[in-house]
């Protein structure tokens, strides 16, 4: 049976005096009251944050850029209704805590590129033992093997969800948040709405989208519904939900580094709120250094090396719920060895994959630069040194066919599904 178990809490007196702390330098800065103002107003809007257990591996770095092996993040979208109003169910009806998008963004320690790996929400996972978050000084919870991935939230909490992901990913996890409907909302009207492109028309009479071909600028409870739709999606499966989400995805990642949004006060304000109102962070993230350490790591990384990435996987006998393939361990390994990731251009072709922009032209091929001859190249440019090695260039790992997925750079378009084909 699923448990809804409170969650480990650090006071909201402690939560707002650190984020008071992390704005007090603005405040002195400018001498302005509405700084001063705006440092009440997110300590105010802040919820308590949620212990991990492996806090540990934080002590002694002094920021992000010094973590071995990068920066490991997990988001968790959760569909309880509590707080979120009636506009997506009946709260006191609608009970279940389900984690129906979790997704592993991943920060090379270099900085210079990134990977977001989604987990189908009907994966099959073995759950290790977790803290009980109803009694953590009892007996922990049991291990379970081969169960749905979105029912660890329910089962054990935030926690719970980080140690099933490192368990599977062979990676460590110490940053992590779960965000709530009205989160995404705010997100996306924080930044002025998202651009997503429409390949086909959508309709999905349960999430209320139907969207016509061409390009839609969504914000709000709009945003959310696109991000939420299956039916009118691809397949109508899960898996045609997450190329959805990336397509959604890569184009946020564009307008945060091409609209000036991560340089704005007045939009980084109203981020901060948006995620603060509707967000459970880790206590890790809760510190302000570390925070801005992780925005700065992301605000200039190449678009074309921030990877989309699918976790892969295909259905058990009789359906009704997906287990990793082989390719899964190659995601794995890359995460674990902290390599950029690339995309056989065959995965396009999968049913629930996203489709190509209709409106892009092809760059012509590049010519090849005319060699120059050799009389003409100085002597002494030769290597000084010949027995020394040159540096090695940076290693890709090129997935498997049936690892879909795309880089933030590109701009592909949902794969709608009318209500004739459901």
């Amino acid at each position: 049976m699923a448990r809804h178990g409170r969650l480990k809490r650090h006071s909201g007196w402690k939560t707002a005096a650190k984020i008071t702390a992390s704005v007090a330098a603005v405040t002195l800065v400018s001498g302005s009251a509405v700084a001063a103002y705006a440092a009440w107003d997110l300590a105010k809007t802040a919820q308590p944050t949620i212990t991990l257990g492996n806090e540990d591996v934080l002590e002694g770095v002094p920021d992000v850029g010094a973590m071995e092996g990068g920066v490991n993040l997990l988001i968790i979208g959760s569909d309880s209704r509590e707080g979120q109003g009636e506009a997506f169910g009946d709260p006191d009806e609608e009970t279940a805590v389900l984690n129906d998008v979790t997704m592993l963004m991943h920060i090379s320690e270099d900085h210079t590129n990134a990977s977001v790996v989604s987990f189908p929400r009907d994966m099959l996972v073995d759950v290790p033992e977790c803290t009980d978050p109803e009694d953590p000084a009892g007996d922990p919870l049991y291990e379970q093997d081969d169960v749905k991935i979105n029912s660890v939230l329910s089962y054990g909490g935030m926690p719970c969800v980080v140690k099933t992901v490192e368990q599977l990913t062979g990676v460590t996890i110490p940053f992590a948040g779960i965000v709530q409907f009205m989160g995404v909302a705010g997100l996306s009207e924080a930044v002025g709405g998202v651009d997503v492109c429409v390949a086909e028309p959508i309709e999905d009479e349960y999430t209320g989208t139907f969207l016509e071909p061409g390009t839609h600028t969504l914000s709000g409870v709009a945003a959310l519904q696109f991000l939420r739709t299956r039916h009118g999606v691809g397949d109508g499966s899960d898996l045609a939900r997450i190329s959805n989400q990336q397509v959604f995805l890569s184009s946020l990642a564009r307008t945060l580094q091409s609209s000036g949004t991560l340089g704005d006060p007045v939009k980084l304000y109203s981020i901060a709120k948006a995620a603060l109102a509707n967000m459970q962070l880790s206590d890790s993230l809760m510190d302000p250094t570390r925070m801005i350490s992780i925005a700065k790591a992301l605000k200039d990384t190449d678009l074309n090396k921030i990877a989309f990435v699918q976790y892969p996987t295909a259905y058990v006998e009789g359906g009704g719920a997906v287990a990793p393939t082989d390719s899964a361990e190659l995601v794995n390994v890359a995460l674990q060895s902290d390599l950029p990731v690339g995309f056989d251009p065959a995965a396009l072709e999968s049913d629930f994959a996203s489709a190509g922009d209709p409106a892009a032209v092809a760059a012509p091929p590049a010519e090849a630069p005319a060699e120059a001859p050799a009389e003409e190249v100085p002597a002494e440019e030769a290597p000084v040194d010949p027995a020394e090695p040159a540096p090695p260039a940076p290693t890709t790992e090129v997935l498997p066919s049936d690892v879909t997925g795309q880089t933030a750079a590109e701009t592909r378009c949902s794969s709608g599904r009318t209500l004739d084909d459901q």
